[in-house]
């Protein structure tokens, strides 16, 4: 009896909590002042802690470019774009074996992935080859990520 009771509860509390731990990263709104006081802390961290507050700061910058394309305003978004790939490029600069939170970077990474893999769906013809160049490097930054995750 015990231990039904135990099962049922444990099924519960995962039926909750697995919805929501993958909801809240969309949940969060991420604004332009956020982005500028997380680019400030990801540039003065300590080298062990940049790669995962670089990915934080690319996963921001996506969601905004996200919500000012569905918006109209694609000339802000693709700016954004372009200022996101410059972030990757130092995620790879960053990756190393003693990094911390790199198993967080690399999920957020894979769900930064999977929203320009969304944008790439409703972007305009013109803004296409942009979307997938910034894809292919967040899917090439996650993939350093996860080979770093699995050499620890």
């Amino acid at each position: 009896m015990r231990s039904q009771i135990k099962s049922a509860f444990l099924l519960v509390f995962l039926a909750v909590a697995i919805p929501a731990s993958a909801a809240s990263l969309d949940d969060k709104v991420p604004d332009q002042q956020t982005i500028s006081a997380l680019e400030l802390r990801a540039n003065q961290a300590q080298p062990r802690e940049q790669c995962f507050l670089y990915a934080e700061l690319v996963h921001d910058m996506i969601e905004i470019s996200l919500r000012q394309y569905a918006a109209g305003d694609a000339e802000n978004a693709t700016g954004l774009l372009k200022r996101a790939q410059e972030f990757i490029h130092k995620i790879h600069m960053a990756l190393s074996d003693d990094n911390k939170r790199l198993k967080n970077a690399q999920i957020l990474l894979r769900h930064t992935a999977y929203r320009l893999t969304e944008m790439l769906h409703t972007s305009a013809s013109e803004d296409r080859q942009l979307v997938q160049q910034t894809l292919s490097e967040v899917n090439q930054a996650q993939n350093e990520a996860m080979l770093q995750v699995f050499r620890k």
